[in-house]
């Protein structure tokens, strides 16, 4: 059974109203293993594979994601498009708690994180310059709205190293660079989704607004998971609606991201590189 679509996100997706669990499925990758079995069903009348980004119970940091693991087994599921959901921190005074934001930049604040499944004999430079897929984005945001919820489409995810959240230093100096929201997951997803030649979008819900806001100065994870757990609701519907509304075709590049971005003479690639990267370039070489 393939599923075309994926859904990144927390544990309140397991009781999605219409969300038909059917088998979980644990895949082993190249890379190890991902952070949970990917939880296959129908939702909306379509083939879904879910993943709980920090596993169930929610047990993995950020920093100790498997981002590349994560990414492969969805391809390996045959996925092609993924809707990720994330708590962030808010920026601007205008993305209030409980408003989801669809980024469509990203800029980087972590360090040493691997986000390429490339290296060890085979180069590849995607293009990257508009992270996330617009007609996924579109459909998020509609999605959202007819949910009922306040929604924003545009605007920049900073994602962070954590786990500990920003000084009042490091939350200032972002809002004086225009941020919209802070995390500490998606950049690496959406690299490594583009990569995989997986449509990718981001909806952010704001939790909190980081330690910036006079009123709001000490952030609390108790604060956070108030927040969270409303919020769960509504993306339960925004990602039924969604995931109603997605085509069959994908009118975007994103299925064809590797097209002109491998550089390596192909007589130069490692057999090992090659048989490990197959199910992401067997087509181009």
């Amino acid at each position: 059974m393939k599923s075309k679509i994926g859904i990144i996100g927390g544990s309140g997706l397991y009781s999605m109203p219409g969300f038909d669990a059917q088998e979980e499925r644990a895949i082993e990758t190249p890379w190890g293993e991902p952070s949970d079995p990917y939880v296959v069903g129908k939702l909306a009348g379509k083939e879904v594979a879910f993943l709980a980004r920090h596993g169930r119970g929610h047990r993995l940091s950020p920093s100790e994601l498997n981002f590349r693991a994560n990414i492969y087994g969805f391809k390996a599921l045959g996925v092609e498009r993924i809707l990720s959901l994330s708590a962030v921190g808010s920026l601007k005074e205008e993305h209030k708690p409980l408003d989801f934001v669809i980024p469509d930049q990203f800029f980087d604040r972590t360090r040493g994180r691997i986000s390429t499944f490339f290296g060890e004999g085979l180069v590849a430079h995607v293009g990257f310059s508009h992270p996330i897929c617009p007609q996924l984005s579109s459909i998020a945001f509609q999605a959202a709205k007819g949910s009922g919820v306040n929604a924003k489409l545009g605007g920049t995810y900073l994602c962070m190293e954590g786990p500990a959240f920003s000084t009042l230093a490091e939350s200032n100096l972002y809002r004086s660079w225009g941020m919209d929201v802070i995390g500490m997951t998606n950049l690496q997803e959406a690299k490594l989704a583009r990569e995989a030649e997986i449509c990718y979008v981001t909806v952010a819900m704001v939790t909190d607004y980081d330690c910036w806001h006079p009123d709001h100065d000490a952030v609390t994870v108790t604060d956070i998971i108030a927040n969270l757990t409303k919020n769960a609701e509504n993306a339960a519907k925004v990602v039924a609606t969604a995931v109603g509304a997605m085509p069959e075709a994908r009118e975007c590049k994103c299925g064809s991201a590797l097209a002109h971005a491998l550089i390596t003479d192909r007589k130069t690639i490692p057999e090992a590189t090659r048989k490990k990267l197959e199910l992401l370039v067997g087509k181009y070489l």
